[in-house]
């Protein structure tokens, strides 16, 4: 038997009654636990098998599965649930870890980062692109995948003056490196400036970066392409449902 704080990623159906569930958790990193009888409609446990939900579990550990003991919830984030675009960018928030973490990996910084970022998002009305790029690149610096923006990752020249984004190698490239990765992305002063300041400022604090909507949709799929990229990956499915938001 164990006990440890835990955020439903994702819940899938088990014959009738039951859910399989990838829970992270602070202590063991992504589990999936089987809830028996989370389906039942007088089941107990219906708020804290649902998606976002943010419990204290008992479980113990069976041949393939965690199961469910016992849990008592923390946070349902149901605020998140009142407003589309707190349900998109919440679910993409979920969808990256489930996609990237192998189970069992234990990352407390990544778990106090989602735990954090959810709190936010649940009160959030407004800039929400800006919030999920600050948030990507912390979650993939956390990951070990932090973007290289100090000088050219390939030959180390310090000159940006004339500088590219390249995914495939995890940083700004110079000039003299152009001929290396011709898939790079052209980065003018706004977008490094504005990716710096994303990587730095709090999640709390994004009201006070300034940067145009068109700016923080090339940021957006120069750091998405950097995540894809680095966690093997060709898409995410929650992306779609952000694309769609950003065209309105």
């Amino acid at each position: 038997m164990l006990k440890t704080e835990g955020i439903v990623l994702k819940e899938m159906r088990y014959k009738d009654t039951s859910k399989i569930l990838s829970i992270f958790t602070k202590r063991y990193g992504k589990i999936a636990v089987m809830a028996r009888g989370a389906y039942r409609p007088k089941s107990q446990i219906i708020a804290n098998t649902q998606p976002f939900s943010y419990n204290e579990y008992q479980l113990y550990k069976g041949k393939n599965f965690y199961y469910l003991n016992q849990a008592d919830i923390i946070d349902s984030f149901y605020d998140i649930r009142e407003k589309i675009e707190r349900v998109v960018y919440g679910q993409y928030m979920l969808e990256l870890i489930e996609k990237s973490m192998e189970d069992g990996q234990e990352n407390p910084k990544i778990f106090m980062l989602l735990l954090k970022g959810l709190n936010i998002l649940s009160t959030m009305d407004k800039d929400f692109l800006k919030f999920i790029i600050a948030y990507e690149i912390k979650f993939i610096s956390f990951l070990g995948y932090r973007p290289f923006l100090n000088r050219c990752v390939l030959c180390g020249n310090e000159n940006l003056n004339n500088i590219r984004y390249s995914p495939r190698e995890g940083g700004i490239i110079c000039c003299n490196c152009f001929s290396l990765d011709s898939s790079s992305i052209y980065l003018d002063e706004k977008l490094y400036k504005g990716i710096n300041e994303l990587l730095y400022i709090p999640l709390d604090k994004i009201h006070k970066v300034q940067l145009s909507a068109e700016c923080l949709k090339k940021i957006h799929h120069i750091i998405v392409q950097h995540i894809l990229f680095n966690i093997d990956r060709n898409k995410l499915n929650t992306l779609n449902f952000i694309q769609v938001l950003e065209s309105t």
